[in-house]
């Protein structure tokens, strides 16, 4: 209960907390105010719907995000610090992939978040359309993984809200997907080599991996390629 009045900030505040503890099904804006302390139609001189609370707390995550400086720290480190942040953003916030979707909303964190981005790749040398291509490329990358990650985090909260034993559940997961794999051998061999790895660390390892990958990609972009046989230049925009 508190007696103070009410802010957006506030609101956005505490509903993130709803958010993380139970997912975008368990936030309502009865069970907010009663958080809060305050009537549910007091809310709606705030927010004025479920939909614009969770665009506001969506952006609202993305201020969390590190924007280290290029030109202090190299682009590819402030690169990779940005993908690392989006990433840990998404895992401690997992309903976020889910409300993006939805709803693509612009707001002030997430429009000073794109700008780092582009003054990172744009300290490396990317202009025009391959800043954007470059950007795109980096985070495109990120939230492909993450997503992956938080979907599994949001089915385990699913679990435990419908009472469902997980690690029953699981070992009949594991089943199902052996009986898929058993004829192909290739996908067998990787599939059993994954379960008994630890999956925490082995995420990273992937994250890791991926990361590094796309990021050579963009420095190799940097390098001008050779010009053809008889020094003739190479057709603009050529790859």
């Amino acid at each position: 209960m508190t007696s103070d009045p009410l802010s957006r900030e506030q609101i956005v505040r505490v509903a993130i907390e709803l958010l993380d503890a139970d997912g975008v099904d368990g936030l309502s804006m009865r069970r907010l105010a009663g958080r809060i302390g305050s009537g549910a139609t007091s809310i709606y001189w705030y927010v004025r719907s479920k939909d614009e609370l969770t665009a506001l707390a969506a952006d609202a995550a993305f201020g969390e995000i590190e924007l280290p400086d290029p030109a202090r720290v190299g682009w590819r480190t402030a690169a990779g610090r940005m993908a690392h942040g989006l990433r840990a953003t998404i895992l401690r916030h997992p309903w976020l992939p889910q409300v993006i979707a939805a709803h693509p909303a612009f707001g002030p964190m997430t429009a000073r978040h794109a700008e780092h981005a582009f003054a990172v790749f744009q300290e490396a040398g990317f202009a025009g359309t391959d800043l954007d291509w470059a950007t795109n490329a980096l985070f495109a990358f990120v939230y492909g993984t993450a997503l992956g990650e938080a979907t599994t985090t949001n089915l385990r909260e699913r679990l435990r809200r419908d009472g469902v034993d997980e690690e029953q559940y699981i070992n009949e997961l594991i089943d199902k997907h052996r009986a898929a794999a058993a004829p192909f051998p290739r996908l067998r061999e990787r599939y059993e080599a994954s379960t008994r790895a630890d999956q925490d660390s082995a995420r990273d390892r992937s994250f890791e991996f991926g990361l590094r990958t796309v990021l050579d990609g963009l420095e190799a972009r940097l390098v001008p390629a050779p010009g053809p046989p008889g020094g003739l230049a190479a057709e603009p925009g050529s790859p």
